[in-house]
């Protein structure tokens, strides 16, 4: 393998097959745990230096221990968010205890199952009636039929967005997933387009949010702005950020995984045919496996709190690892054979959903939930279902 594709600077690193990119990531993990490197900040051109953490026990490792490894300094982004952007953007995803603490347990009451429990049950009603609409086209391409529309509607149902808003909010992530992909931007540039965005998405739930303190309803905004057990809710500028990180991550989760996972199938027929042959049985190893080889979230960054020493190595304060969870997701130390994908793979502990520690994915139960069920009703109501392009 070629010394200079094993590069993180390139832009076309990121261009390449994902399992190119993973065999590069498992030469770089093979050589150290932790792998320098450096980014282009696009919006001040200077160029940033982190640290690319590659190994399961070093992500690990560095998820479980907040207090020396940050999310709230700067950015869980490589560089760091522009203080413009944090009104819109600046969740408790990218905030450290006690102020992510207080956020994440407002919002856990209603992440439960149980509290789910209504959500979790539209959720097959839902995926039906994206399925019906791909049916009648025929040839489709599946991001645009299934994997982009199914998810958002679950999480604007849950918020109780009405339909008649979803492709405002679905033109309103695209550019903020799209990372300034010229598709999404129409000539703008991409930071402005993605303040428009977070403006868009930010005034669309302060609106909602007053609505529903006034009128409170089964869904979940209502839930986190109103009860009558004198429980804290989230304040009103809070509101909008929470809703932009479950229509942003918790969209994008399951858009990734399904597009990846009929992929996957695609280029393995046999592991198809045996979740076919057993959907019960192998629904959940499938499941998770999907999330293992797709690893939706490419990365999280955490950001050194004070010099610190992890595997040998000597950090300083401010150093950022970044946390590259598909490589660590075919770390050879922890998975047989990973490079291979396999429906019925256990014990599979991987980091799909984020390291262990306080910041493990909030909506694991529900993105599990609609990834069995796509799943199921794609490999039901269309068993030969063939990737043609």
């Amino acid at each position: 393998m070629a010394a200079q594709r094993l590069t993180l600077e390139d832009p076309g690193f990121w261009r390449r097959p994902l399992q190119d990119r993973m065999d590069d990531f498992a030469v770089m993990s093979d050589a150290a745990p932790f792998t320098r490197s450096s980014i282009v900040n696009g919006l001040t051109g200077e160029r940033e230096e982190y640290y690319a953490v590659t190994r399961f026990a070093e992500l690990t490792e560095v998820s479980r221990r907040p207090q020396d490894f940050c999310s709230g300094r700067g950015s869980i982004s490589i560089v760091d968010m522009p203080a413009e952007a944090q009104e819109y953007f600046g969740s408790f995803i990218a905030m450290d205890d006690p102020r992510h603490f207080r956020q994440r347990s407002i919002v856990a009451r209603s992440f439960t199952p149980k509290a789910l429990q209504n959500v979790l049950d539209s959720v097959e009603t839902i995926c039906t009636e994206v399925i019906d609409a791909m049916c009648e086209q025929g040839e489709v391409d599946l991001v645009e039929a299934l994997s982009q529309p199914f998810p958002l509607l679950v999480i604007c149902d849950m918020m109780g967005i009405p339909r008649s808003e979803f492709t405002t909010v679905l033109d309103a992530t695209n550019v903020i997933l799209g990372a300034g992909d010229p598709e999404f931007l129409g000539g703008r540039e991409p930071f402005p387009a993605m303040l428009e965005a977070g403006m868009t998405l930010t005034a669309m739930m302060d609106e909602l949010a007053a609505a529903r303190r006034a009128n409170p309803t089964d869904d979940l905004t209502s839930a986190l702005v109103h009860n009558d057990l004198g429980e804290e809710m989230l304040a009103p500028e809070e509101i909008a950020p929470f809703f932009i990180l479950l229509a942003v991550a918790g969209n994008d989760t399951t858009r990734t995984a399904t597009s990846l996972g009929m992929h996957l199938l695609a280029q393995n027929p046999e592991q198809r045919r045996i979740w076919q042959d057993d959907l019960d049985g192998v629904t959940p190893t499938a499941v998770e496996e999907i999330v293992r080889a797709a690893s939706p979230v490419t990365f999280m960054r955490r950001t050194a709190t004070k010099p610190v020493t992890l595997s040998g190595h000597d950090f300083d304060e401010g150093d950022r690892m970044i946390l590259f969870y598909g490589a660590a997701n075919r770390d050879p130390r922890v998975f047989d054979d990973p490079h291979r994908f396999d429906v019925r793979r256990d014990p599979n502990p991987h980091v799909g959903f984020g390291g262990p520690g306080p910041h493990f994915c909030l909506g694991a139960h529900l993105a599990r939930r609609e990834l069995s069920v796509v799943f199921r009703q794609l490999l039901t109501r269309l068993p030969d279902i063939e990737v043609v392009g």
